[in-house]
């Protein structure tokens, strides 16, 4: 029988990957994004009055992008520390499945993050559209679309669901975010991937192998400089 955590897999691996540019915040100017919170009653009058073929799509169980998609009600534009859960605890819930099958997953291997989701639409016709992933200071991945066109050229500064859906998540603090890569796959899947920082990387210098009858290595002082100069972690939010 087929895991939860394959199942997204599966239907992925015959379909062709195509590289998505992951916006850094450090090089990237924008306004102030997600200032105004969807809180849990205006949500439901906007779902209750949505007349879009979409919006039950984007908002609705099963989404990367709905508030309901940790069981509880929470809003996509605060970061969620996604990676602090296990998938198979938060995933238990039917808000993260369609149908019965997976829609979201994450994990965590020895060497990075994953996060894999199928994004919503209607037939493979009508997709969101404009998705982008950014990373913002290094603390955050945010991954955004517009579902409907908006004469609005900075709707992420207002009533951003009118427009458009986001889902920001918190990065673990080992998290290599210059080194993340995101790929869509036949307009449909998303998948991203979060390189940990390893021991080498984290120094700054490479392991220095002992010579031989264990004769310890004195250390220069330049050697020394370059452990304080680079033993900097990224904290998250």
């Amino acid at each position: 029988m087929q895991t939860h955590c394959q199942a997204l897999t599966t239907r992925q691996m015959s379909l062709k990957k195509q590289p998505l540019e992951v916006i850094k915040s450090e090089d990237h100017q924008s306004p102030k994004k997600w200032c105004i919170s969807l809180m849990e009653d205006k949500f439901n009058s906007f779902i209750s009055q949505g007349d879009h073929p979409l919006v039950h799509k984007v908002f609705g169980a099963g989404s990367l992008f709905s508030p309901f998609l940790f069981r509880k009600y929470f809003d996509p534009s605060d970061a969620f520390p996604l990676w602090e859960f296990g998938s198979d605890i938060l995933s238990s819930s039917s808000s993260v499945q369609i149908g019965g099958r997976s829609a979201v997953e994450w994990l965590e291997t020895d060497k990075e993050y994953v996060l894999k989701a199928e994004l919503p639409g209607l037939n493979n016709k009508k997709q969101i559209h404009n998705v982008q992933v950014v990373v913002e200071k290094g603390k955050v991945v945010e991954i955004s679309g517009q579902w409907r066109e908006s004469e609005v050229k900075e709707w992420k500064s207002g009533h951003w669901w009118e427009h458009g859906c986001v889902r920001r998540l918190e990065l673990p603090q080992d998290a290599d975010w210059r080194k993340i890569e995101a790929n869509i796959k036949d307009e449909v899947f998303l998948e991203i991937r979060v390189p940990e920082i390893n021991n080498e990387d984290h120094s700054g210098i490479s392991n220095i192998p002992r010579p031989p009858n264990d004769v310890p290595i004195k250390e220069s002082h330049d050697h020394q400089l370059l452990v304080s100069t680079n033993a900097n972690g990224h904290g998250v939010k």
